[in-house]
């Protein structure tokens, strides 16, 4: 390889990971308006990265629906806080708004040199194979496999993940939930898989999760809502996105940070939003590394 074909290839890297990083950035912040989904997109992406590997996708094709799955909910930000937070029922009214995110998610990606990465995860993950699914009504063939999987993975998590009318449903509970629906909500093959994953113990370091080895804390008010960042070291402070409660970080036993209440609330600038950019470029390395930059300009140019 010549000087100059390493240095387009260093430009084109850099390059494409800045455009991930916009992406991911963009997801990061949507998350954050919702109390009780820390790390719901980086525990969607693993599972959909494990569940793609488990049924023999290429490397590429593995690390553009892991993007997916982090992505997946993009278009949530055109969805008032009011129902994205609501405890009880949606109305039927309500429901329909929730159901416009794909379509939103869509017309944010409009324009994004990477977007047709994203697109079919993004647009299609609440698709069904028997044809009762959202936006589109789409059945089983016609609904292509980075929806199918993440559409699963984005289930599973939500079943697996503790909110404010129920607590967290048990690993095994949900894979059952997930084998009963084979065939209608989701594909028989994919979940059959996902389900073996289970089996093998291979998804238990993701649930409860926000990065790899890095378990959600617990607030005693509102349960396992608390993130901690793989670079926070003691004395550090953390808030409760939902009751605002303030703790300080301190060294577990197990290595990584425990919390403590100091009895305090945060204020209006300690809730504020901030993304971890660190994970995101952790993910967006992973990504790059085995997705040709070639490939991310390519098909990111298709939509």
């Amino acid at each position: 390889m010549t000087y100059w074909h390493r240095w387009f290839d260093r430009k084109n890297r850099l390059y494409s990971q800045k455009l991930l990083e916009s992406l991911l950035s963009m997801a990061w912040f949507v998350e954050a308006r919702d109390p009780y989904t820390g790390g719901h997109l980086w525990r969607v992406s693993r599972y959909a990265y494990l569940l793609a590997r488990a049924v023999d996708l290429s490397e590429a094709d593995t690390a553009r629906i892991s993007l997916g799955g982090f992505l997946h909910d993009l278009g949530k930000i055109g969805v008032p806080d009011s129902i994205l937070q609501k405890s009880e029922k949606l109305t039927d009214e309500e429901y329909s708004i929730i159901k416009t995110h794909p379509d939103i998610g869509l017309r944010m990606l409009s324009g994004h040199p990477l977007a047709a990465l994203v697109a079919e995860a993004v647009g299609k993950h609440h698709e069904r194979p028997d044809g009762k699914g959202y936006p589109y009504g789409l059945k089983k063939g016609q609904i292509p496999i980075d929806a199918l999987i993440v559409g699963i993975s984005d289930a599973f998590d939500a079943m697996t993940s503790h909110r404010p009318y129920r607590e967290a449903m048990s690993e095994q509970k949900a894979l059952s939930i997930l084998e009963a629906e084979a065939g209608k909500q989701f594909d028989e093959k994919l979940v059959k898989a996902f389900a073996q994953l289970g089996r093998q113990g291979k998804l238990a370091h993701v649930i409860g999760h926000s990065d790899d080895g890095i378990p959600l804390r617990s607030c005693p008010v509102c349960g396992p809502t608390l993130v901690v960042r793989r670079e926070q070291k003691a004395d550090e402070k953390i808030y409760c996105r939902n009751c605002t409660g303030e703790f300080k970080l301190v060294p577990g036993p197990d290595g990584i940070m425990g919390v403590a209440h100091t009895g305090k609330m945060g204020g209006a600038a300690d809730l504020k939003p901030e993304a971890d950019m660190d994970l995101i470029s952790r993910s967006i390395s992973e990504i790059v590394d085995v997705l040709p930059i070639a490939d991310l300009l390519q098909q990111g140019a298709k939509l």
